[in-house]
């Protein structure tokens, strides 16, 4: 390694329960649990990692998924130098909300990179509800937290997508 470390802050952000905390608990401890818990406020893990020939300690905020606290999510997006959008495949509200979820980290980041995960994608859906995501979004990638399919590739897309201005 040539010496060199950084330190990025990733805001991983959508609807409640549609599984960031599990994307997270996959991706830094490799496990998951059906035990749902709502986060309250944010929870920040750390996960480091030696990227290229650079250490990076990821800061991956976990942030409340509930509507209506938009003055906390102002907060908890400062700073932040890239986000995960994650929605639930089975339930067509969470993806259609990540267009909001994006403007609102935007107004206070600026455009920062982004990533979706639509996630729980070892569940069945109704295809048509994906049609929309691709001409939306640049990065739309399929994950599952439960069976770990995806979720090292999606943090692995914006992991480069964030470091691209320092290689």
């Amino acid at each position: 390694m040539g010496g060199r470390s950084f330190i990025r802050k990733a805001c991983l952000l959508g609807d409640g329960a549609v599984g960031k905390t599990s994307m997270i608990g996959r991706y830094v401890h490799d496990v998951f649990s059906d035990d749902y818990l709502m986060s309250v406020g944010t929870k920040v893990t750390k996960k480091v990692m030696e990227f290229d020939d650079v250490q990076l300690t990821m800061m991956l905020w976990d942030v409340l998924g509930q509507k209506g606290n938009e003055s906390l999510h102002s907060a908890y997006y400062k700073g932040a130098n890239g986000a995960m959008l994650v929605c639930d495949i089975t339930r067509s509200e969470t993806i259609d909300h990540l267009v909001d979820w994006r403007e609102s980290l935007f107004t206070v980041t600026g455009k920062v990179p982004v990533v979706i995960a639509v996630n729980k994608s070892d569940l069945k859906c109704d295809d048509n509800l994906l049609g929309c995501l691709k001409d939306e979004f640049e990065n739309v990638l399929y994950t599952s937290a439960r069976t770990g399919e995806g979720v090292e590739e999606a943090f692995d897309v914006l992991v480069t997508k964030m470091m691209r201005d320092v290689l």
